[in-house]
């Protein structure tokens, strides 16, 4: 029999604007997944950069070329499922520090690459750190925040990983041109920040919610009264203990919120990252003649919409933020398709305009799925809809040189822009709108909660 969860009752219970020591909790906690989301897009943000070099010095074939440049998102195929399920089966706690050692030894192992299948192996493991890493730490951001916050804390992480690939860029573009290091010191960089946020995680408290939903009541609450406000506490009381299993991702009650939450971000990313991992080679093919200086102003324009969308979201709420950027970005691809051999310019304008009104709708994927799926496969839903985005941004990723070679730069956006019209078309019938709600709300099967 399932143990009522009951809360104590509210004048015993200080908001966090009386309590500023939970609100410091929760803002490292926001911190430290930020700095694994971080991590996250300063590994993939630098390979693109160093592809010309290290083609060079392993001398790589086209397909190697694209292997390696799809390699993490191929790791994170495999380690948001499997990750999530073990953050739904064993908890958040162990599996937050067990992915950033993971990142750790990886880095490090970047150094000492000598030929493309070590590279490939190597990184291939580091994505499957990353596809765990947003399967764990965005459940758990989730469970902790309170309603008013939640979707700009979750959002934050999009920002951070948007910063770690520019970062990576940045100094990678730095290193390669004015010092000329390396690719193996460009790559291996990630070993500072892995350590240093590794560190950072240690001691991290279990997800409340977690606890109460294998049935170790006494112990949730025990940890909600010392992080978390009294309403989300209150909202606790419609946890009950639940059997982690993927089916409930295929049921009839979450069938729509897999799909859409899948969906949603499979269009999103897949035109990003098959432009963004060879943006230097894209620009430059069409005639923009600084190709890695436009590729770093891109992804500057990609923070400033990520910042954006963080910004607005708790104002706007989710719905505004999910569709309107997707048609935009079609357009852009669109004009970038038919217009390639009209004007530099005019192409980096329109490039320009897709990364700003991308980043705004990818935002959501940092937050729609720590909130749509409920606690029990929360994890696991995180996990399956981030293995099944990278399967379009590991295609994409691995097919775009050699389209690019056989079809043309024009016919490849044109068929990037379509993707991005299929995101906006089952964002309009399917998004919810979950800007208010409490997780029990937001995590309810699509339709039957209401927007406050």
């Amino acid at each position: 029999m399932n143990r009522p969860v009951t809360s104590p009752p509210g004048p015993s219970l200080k908001s966090p604007v009386q309590d500023p020591r939970k609100m410091r909790f929760l803002y490292k906690l926001t911190l430290v997944i930020s700095g694994g989301m971080f991590i996250d897009g300063f590994i993939l943000g630098g390979i693109g950069l160093v592809m010309p070099a290290l083609t060079a010095d392993l001398e790589l074939s086209l397909a190697w070329q694209g292997l390696i440049g799809a390699s993490a998102l191929i790791g994170i195929f495999f380690g948001g499922p499997i990750g999530g399920y073990l953050a739904d089966k064993i908890g958040r706690k162990p599996m937050f520090v067990v992915d950033l050692a993971i990142f750790l030894v990886g880095s490090a192992a970047q150094f000492f690459v000598a030929e493309a299948w070590q590279l490939f192996a190597i990184r291939l493991v580091m994505g499957m750190a990353i596809g765990a890493d947003y399967a764990i730490g965005w459940p758990l951001l989730a469970e902790f925040s309170p309603a008013r916050l939640r979707g700009k804390l979750l959002a934050a992480q999009e920002v951070a990983w948007y910063i770690g690939y520019l970062l990576a860029y940045a100094l990678g573009y730095y290193m390669s041109s004015a010092i000329e290091a390396d690719w193996r010191i460009i790559l291996g960089m990630s070993t500072i920040p892995s350590l240093i946020v590794f560190l950072l995680r240690l001691g991290t408290p279990e997800s409340p919610r977690w606890l109460i939903s294998k049935g170790r009541v006494e112990e949730g609450m025990a940890v909600a009264n010392e992080y978390m406000e009294e309403a989300e506490i209150r909202d606790m009381a419609s946890e009950k203990r639940e059997a982690t299993s993927f089916r409930k991702l295929f049921s009839p009650e979450y069938r729509k919120a897999t799909i859409f939450m899948c969906m949603f971000w499979f269009c999103n990313v897949t035109p990003y990252f098959a432009i963004a991992t060879f943006a230097p080679i894209v620009l430059e093919s069409l005639g923009v003649e600084d190709g890695l200086s436009g590729a770093l102003l891109l992804n500057g324009v990609v923070v400033a919409g990520c910042v954006t969308a963080m910004l607005l979201i708790e104002r706007v709420g989710r719905r505004m933020l999910a569709i309107p950027p997707m048609w935009i970005s079609a357009v852009a691809l669109v004009a970038v398709g038919l217009l390639a051999q009209v004007s530099p310019l005019v192409i980096l304008v329109c490039f320009i305009t897709f990364s700003f009104a991308n980043a705004l709708s990818t935002a959501l994927t940092g937050v729609y799925p720590g909130e749509i799926f409920p606690t029990e496969v929360r994890g696991a839903g995180v996990g399956f809809a981030t293995a099944f985005s990278r399967i379009g941004a590991a295609a994409g990723t691995f097919i775009l040189p050699m389209s690019v070679e056989g079809l043309g730069v024009g016919a490849t956006m044109l068929i990037a822009a379509g993707i991005c019209v299929v995101g906006a078309v089952i964002s309009q019938y399917l998004a919810p709108e979950t800007k208010g709600l409490s997780l029990n709300e937001a995590s309810a099967p699509l339709g039957k909660a209401v927007a406050k």
